[in-house]
């Protein structure tokens, strides 16, 4: 079981350029800044809140939002925080889909082509996870959830080979998300929502019944345990 916590919080400002370090995603290095800050560089104007959480290469990203009487603007993308060879998270398809209350689609990933993901609520609210999947990692079968809005605008980048799904709390949500790579539907698996030895705290309080709504796909997903289809099994 994991805490939703976050160890540090990195606020990235005009004409800042850190220095590239050796070494993917997810791998520790001796620079106490995260991996994703050491590829990252920003143009003047862009301002982010960048916040490291307890699974290795899983970030929350807070853009900076200007508003006024009229409403409010901010950057939810840029693509030089990204495009650095060495960081491999060249987003390649934009997803967008929109749910109902109490609808809980994952835990979703891919083996073939596995895709990263850089996720936002547009609209509504939802409850969004990560769970480390990868067999022999240090933090196999731990996640991380933040909740995401369209009053906070949190990003959360879910790496691949991490498996993915979301509660929506609000009437409707739309929950856009850009991905690494190309859906391939032949090779999608899943994990069971509520598998006891994950054990994510979802946020059933707040949605109807107390009770997600499900596909029958998502609501046949064996438990990590049971899944022999897993990155680097």
């Amino acid at each position: 079981m994991c805490v939703v916590c976050s160890r540090k919080l990195y606020t990235v400002r005009h004409n800042v350029e850190f220095q590239r370090r050796r070494g993917p995603v997810g791998l520790a290095v001796d620079d106490p800044l995260p991996m994703f800050l050491m590829l990252t560089k920003l143009e003047e104007g862009m301002s982010m809140n960048i916040e490291e959480t307890n699974l290795p290469g899983v970030f929350v990203l807070q853009p900076e939002v200007y508003g006024d009487g009229r409403g409010f603007f901010l950057e939810t993308f840029r693509r030089n925080m990204f495009d650095d060879p060495q960081f491999h998270v060249p987003f390649v398809q934009h997803n967008h889909s929109r749910s109902a209350c109490g609808v809980l689609r994952g835990l979703h990933y891919q083996l073939v082509q596995p895709q990263g993901k850089l996720v936002r609520c547009a609209r509504g609210a939802i409850f969004d996870v990560a769970v480390d999947i990868r067999v022999g990692s240090p933090s196999f079968g731990q996640w991380f959830g933040a909740r995401l809005d369209d009053e906070n605008h949190r990003q959360l980048f879910v790496p691949p080979d991490f498996a993915h799904g979301f509660l929506v709390l609000s009437p409707v949500a739309d929950v856009v998300y850009k991905c690494t790579d190309y859906y391939h539907p032949d090779s999608e698996e899943g994990i069971a929502w509520d598998d006891p030895q994950i054990d994510i705290d979802w946020p059933l309080d707040e949605i109807d019944k107390h009770q997600p709504v499900l596909s029958a796909k998502d609501r046949g997903w064996p438990p990590l345990a049971d899944q022999p289809r897993l990155p680097g099994r």
